[in-house]
């Protein structure tokens, strides 16, 4: 009961009741901000992650600018349910390449994290075509247009000199060579070799069946290396964090 009558004092006192959630909120903050402090890295490095190729990298763009984020996350979270349903469980280094990062907060589709590889690209094609073709119940709008926008690349090397300003570690030839590697990864007659040097594990060809490449190309480069990177038959987190 007095605990009650002490809670009350707040409560009838605007200011008192302002100035005491100020306070609880500064210092829940210093609890969970100031320890980053002293940690060299917030982030747990982890083998096979690497910046996104150029193709990948517009692919990612279409994938933000039609919304997909809003139906689709990208972040298994460590579940049971989750775990048989979608795969490993997403780690931090995952994202550390993406500005912004693509978790997303609803589920109208399914999670899209390990979604690389999963379907050939064929399927991506009629999916991202018409939907219901491929899965009767699905609400997904067609994105057959995609097929129709062709792309060249002019400035993607401008958008990778600008991932690096944040942060992403292309290097110097990456960025010089980003126009003839976002069309050689789409090249299906084309020598990948170099490709697949500076992106190991890209994935590779002609994606839309198409002899131009299109935003669909892009896309599906995209959809195919989401979840690819990290191999999990090896990994083994680190005990020590």
């Amino acid at each position: 009961m007095a605990l009650m009558e002490k809670h009350a004092i707040l409560e009838k006192s605007p200011t008192l009741l302002l100035v005491s959630s100020l306070l609880v909120v500064t210092v829940g903050g210093i609890v969970e901000i100031a320890p980053l402090f002293w940690l060299e890295n917030t982030i747990e490095e982890v083998d096979g992650m690497r910046p996104y190729s150029p193709l990948e990298l517009a692919g990612r763009e279409v994938y933000i600018r039609e919304g997909c984020y809003v139906c689709h996350s990208q972040m298994i979270r460590p579940m049971r349910d989750e775990v048989e349903r979608y795969g490993h469980y997403s780690l931090a280094a995952e994202s550390m390449y993406d500005h912004p990062f693509q978790w997303g907060s609803k589920r109208t589709g399914p999670d899209l994290a390990r979604v690389g590889g999963r379907y050939s690209d064929a399927w991506h094609v009629d999916h991202f075509t018409d939907p219901q073709s491929v899965v009767p119940e699905s609400v997904m709008p067609k994105y057959a247009f995609l097929l129709d926008a062709q792309i060249d690349g002019e400035y993607i090397a401008d958008l990778m000199s600008t991932h690096r300003f944040v942060g992403v570690p292309y290097s110097d030839e990456q960025i010089e060579l980003a126009r003839a590697d976002f069309h050689a990864q789409a090249d299906a007659d084309g020598d990948y070799g170099e490709v697949e040097d500076r992106y190991p594990g890209a994935p590779v060809g002609n994606f839309d069946g198409q002899p131009q490449l299109t935003e669909m190309d892009a896309l599906i480069a995209y959809m195919q290396v989401l979840g690819t990177m990290v191999d999990f038959s090896t990994f083994t987190p680190d005990a020590s964090r």
